[in-house]
């Protein structure tokens, strides 16, 4: 069988050890395994066709969604499939499918201009975010009107929620093809160790809402970013593809679950 992991190349030093792991898993296994840096190849677009039995859709910047894109449009078989990997993209898009599946997500507002949020400052205090952002980045928490006038002007849509005071740590919950894993993060995490956080295991009750976000989207690897609040749930983020820091043997566990995918579409095609 033949798998493509389409990913993004990091910095010398700052590559995550994740995918690597999980392709020498994979080639122990028996499959045949290429690591794809969409940034580094120049194509026509009708010279993109499948030549795989399943791609890893990794990379979601907007070169790996093009690239995922364009193979999904020619049939590829793809994990996690492209139109939700595009839409998880998107916060304005993915909040409004959690909230249309009945889940926990803050009261959530987009408007074109900072300013336009001034009035809801009066119930309360705002999260504001960048809609297509991603690792925490760009990540205000805005109080009153100073300190809404202090940020700088965006020209994309301001994507802002509720903000709800954190009873302790964020919870990450990981899923990997249904087994959901729990990790205790500060936010903002600084430092590497930071970022690792704490496994705990998840409540029944918790599984169950990561289980509901995987539903809503079709997903079955993917991150949830919860926190709890006054004893309350609020859905603040959801991942496509994470880097499971903190997950014990993550890379086995992906590894497992990707060989099980690609083995049975290999049957399927072989027959």
């Amino acid at each position: 069988m033949k798998i493509g992991i389409i990913t993004r190349a990091h910095i010398t030093g700052k590559q995550s050890p994740l995918m690597p792991a999980v392709a020498r898993l994979l080639r122990k296994y028996g499959a045949s395994v290429e690591i794809i840096y969409p940034e580094d190849r120049l194509k026509h677009l009708r010279q993109i066709h499948p030549t795989y039995d399943l791609y890893i859709l990794k990379d979601t910047s907007p070169m790996g969604l093009g690239f995922g894109g364009a193979l999904y449009s020619a049939g590829a078989k793809i994990i996690n499939p492209y139109p939700a990997s595009a839409i998880l993209r998107d916060k304005i898009a993915a909040t409004s499918i959690l909230k249309s599946a009945r889940l926990p997500v803050p009261d959530t507002y987009v408007v074109k201009e900072i300013r336009q949020l001034a009035p809801l400052l009066g119930s309360g205090p705002l999260i504001i975010k960048p809609y297509r952002g991603s690792r925490g980045a760009g990540i205000k928490v805005v109080r009153n009107t100073r300190e809404l006038a202090q940020l700088p002007v965006c020209q994309d849509p301001v994507f802002a929620q509720r903000y709800h005071k954190p009873d302790g740590p964020d919870h990450k919950l990981y899923s990997i093809g249904g087994q959901v894993f729990g990790v205790l993060r500060s936010w903002p995490a600084r430092t590497y160790k930071e970022k690792l956080g704490c496994p705990f295991p998840v409540t029944p009750a918790l599984r169950d809402l990561a289980l509901r976000c995987g539903k809503a989207f079709g997903v079955g690897i993917f991150g949830v970013d919860v926190v709890m609040s006054h004893g309350l749930p609020y859905i603040v983020d959801m991942q496509n593809f994470p880097g499971f820091k903190g997950v014990p043997n993550a890379a086995l566990k992906l590894a497992d679950y990707i060989y099980r995918i690609a083995r049975s579409i290999s049957h399927k095609n072989e027959s």
